[in-house]
C-alpha cells in the first residue's frame, strides 16, 4: 500500500490532533478526500481551556473549537462526529460502530486517551468526575461557585488545574495525593513541595501520603472516606490520576503497541499505510535516545501535522522536544523536555519567590528546564537540551541564557 495513489485519507479521532492533521493534509496541497470520525459530538477543540476557561465558565465552548464549521465543508473535509470506529482492516478499510466500511489509502489513528478511573466502591456514584470533554468540565463547573465543596483526586498537572479553578471561584477545594509530594515522581522532592505550597498557599486543603477507601452517597456522592476512616464532605469528586492510551482498535488489528501505538520517526505503524499520532502514538526521540509517549497539547499537534506529511511521502522525522504548560491561579508553570533519570537540580533564582527557573540535568546533560512566572529563562536554553551544560552557568542570574544557547556547539 505503502507506494500506491493516495486518494482518500482517513483520521480516526476528531480531536486536536485529528483537525491538525487535517488541516496540515490541505495546507501540503493534497487534494483526495479526507475522512474525519470521532466519537465525540463537537467538531475539533482544543482540551486546555477544560480544566480553566471553560470550566469556570469564562469561555463558551465556541472558542476552545479549532475551526469554524464552515472551514470543514469550504475545504472538503468530511466530518464524521458521534461516530465510533469499531474495527480496523489494516489492508484498507475501517467499520464504523453502525457497520458501514470507510475504504482508505492512508489511516492515522489520533485516538487518544481515556481518563483512569479507581476501582473502588462507590466509584459509579453520580458527581464522580473525569475530566476530558466540553461535557465533564460544565458539570464539575457547575460546583465552581461561593462555598461549594470539592474533592480533587490527584495532585498532578490535570487535578492541580482543576482544583486552581474550583479554588479560584471560591469552592472550598480539598486535593488529596497518595504521593508525599505532588508530581514527585516526575520533579523531584524540592519543586513538589514548592508547587504543594502554591495550592496551600490559596486556601486549598492539600493532603499528601493519604488513600481512599471509598466514596460515599445516596445515589450522588457526598463524601469521600480516607483509610482510617476519616470523611471528607463532597458535592463533587474530580479524578485526576492519568490517562489510559486508546489503542484497542489498533491492538485488535495486529498493529504493533506497548503503552500506545508503536510508531517509528515518521509516525509510521507496524501495518503499511498506517500512521498514529498524539497521545496515542509512542514514538522514539533521538534527543532522549528512547521512546517516549506524550500527554501533551504541543506533541498532538506538531507530532499530528508531521504524520500528515509522511503519509504524503515526506521522509523527516518528527523530532520536536516535548514542552507543555499549565496555568493555576497567577502562577504559569512552563517545561521544556523530559526531566527524568535527572540526578542534579540547578535553580536560577529562588524557589521561595513567585517567579524562578529550574534545570533538571543527568550525567550533566540538560534534561528538562522548569519555570514559575519565568518563561524566557527556561525557553531560552530549549536548544540546549539533551546537550551538555554548565549548571553553575545556568544558575548564575548574570549568565545570557540565549547567547549560551547560541554558543553551544
Amino acid at each position: 500500500m505503502s507506494g500506491a495513489p493516495i486518494d482518500r485519507v482517513v483520521i480516526v479521532g476528531a480531536n486536536l490532533a485529528g483537525g491538525r492533521a487535517a488541516e496540515a493534509l490541505r495546507s501540503a496541497g493534497f487534494d483526495g478526500d479526507v475522512v474525519l470520525a470521532g466519537d465525540e459530538p463537537d467538531r475539533p477543540y482544543e482540551r486546555p481551556p477544560l480544566s480553566k476557561q471553560i470550566l469556570r465558565g469564562e469561555w463558551p465552548r465556541e472558542k476552545a473549537f479549532l475551526r469554524e464549521e464552515s472551514w470543514y465543508v469550504e475545504n472538503r473535509i468530511e466530518l464524521r462526529l458521534g461516530t465510533r470506529v469499531a474495527s480496523i482492516d489494516p489492508g484498507g478499510s475501517v467499520e464504523a460502530s453502525g457497520g458501514e466500511r470507510i475504504a482508505f489509502d492512508r489511516l492515522l489513528l489520533c485516538t487518544g486517551g481515556r481518563p483512569r478511573r479507581l476501582d473502588l466502591p462507590g466509584a459509579d456514584l453520580e458527581g464522580v468526575h473525569t475530566l476530558r470533554t466540553f461535557a465533564d468540565a460544565e458539570a464539575i463547573g457547575a460546583f465552581a461557585r461561593e462555598g461549594a465543596r470539592a474533592v480533587v483526586v490527584g495532585a498532578g498537572f490535570i487535578g492541580s488545574e482543576v482544583a486552581a479553578s474550583l479554588r479560584s471561584n471560591g469552592a472550598e477545594v480539598t486535593l488529596l495525593e497518595v504521593a508525599p509530594v505532588p508530581l514527585g515522581h516526575v520533579l523531584g522532592e524540592r519543586l513538589g513541595e514548592r508547587l504543594g505550597r502554591l495550592h496551600r498557599d490559596r486556601g486549598v486543603d492539600l493532603r499528601t501520603g493519604v488513600r481512599i477507601e471509598a466514596f460515599e452517597g445516596d445515589g450522588r456522592v457526598r463524601a469521600v472516606r480516607l483509610e482510617g476512616g476519616e470523611r471528607i464532605e463532597a458535592g463533587v469528586v474530580v479524578l485526576g490520576v492519568g490517562i489510559t492510551p486508546n489503542d484497542d482498535l489498533a491492538r485488535a488489528a495486529g498493529i504493533g503497541c506497548d503503552n500506545g501505538v508503536l510508531v517509528d520517526e515518521r509516525c509510521a505503524t507496524s501495518a503499511p499505510g498506517v500512521f498514529a499520532a498524539g497521545d496515542v502514538a509512542n514514538h522514539p526521540n533521538a534527543v532522549f535516545d528512547r521512546r517516549i509517549r506524550i500527554e501533551h497539547w504541543q506533541n498532538a499537534q506538531s507530532q499530528a501535522a508531521a504524520a500528515a506529511k509522511a503519509m504524503l511521502g515526506a521522509t523527516e522525522p518528527y523530532t520536536d522536544v516535548p514542552w507543555f504548560w499549565s496555568d493555576q491561579y497567577d502562577a504559569v508553570i512552563q517545561m521544556f523536555g523530559l526531566p527524568e533519570g535527572f540526578d542534579e537540580l540547578v535553580v536560577r533564582g529562588d524557589l521561595e519567590d513567585e517567579q524562578f527557573a529550574a534545570y533538571f540535568l543527568g550525567g550533566g546533560r540538560l534534561l528538562a528546564s522548569f519555570a514559575l512566572n519565568a518563561a524566557k529563562d527556561a525557553r531560552a536554553v530549549r536548544p540546549l537540551i539533551g546537550a551538555r551544560v554548565d549548571g553553575a552557568a545556568l544558575a548564575d542570574p548574570s549568565t545570557d541564557l540565549r547567547a549560551l544557547a547560541k554558543a553551544a556547539p
